[in-house]
């Protein structure tokens, strides 16, 4: 009786931790400032990535243009600050 109290237990437990976890992707959907910012990096830099990352897609892509910063143009720049500053938390 005491196993099958401590089994149950146990499960209890196991499922309950699971439930804990944050789901996969990372957590909470991006905000609607940071979809923004993403939106008009993208559009900014279109020309830049062209030229700069052609072929590299996603990740890939946004590490050729952060490694290429200072070769970007000024409205690309300025979009990739605008993002930087959407990803960080609020100061407070």
């Amino acid at each position: 009786m005491k196993l099958r109290i401590a089994i149950t237990l146990a499960a209890l437990a196991a499922a309950g931790s699971t439930f804990a976890q944050p789901p996969a992707g990372g957590g909470a959907p991006p905000s609607p400032e940071m979809m923004a910012a993403r939106q008009a990096m993208r559009q900014a830099c279109a020309a830049d990535m062209k030229t700069l990352c052609d072929g590299k897609e996603r990740r890939e892509a946004m590490m050729c243009l952060r490694d290429s910063a200072d070769k970007v143009s000024a409205p690309c720049k300025d979009a990739m600050a605008k993002m930087m500053a959407a990803r960080r938390p609020p100061a407070g």
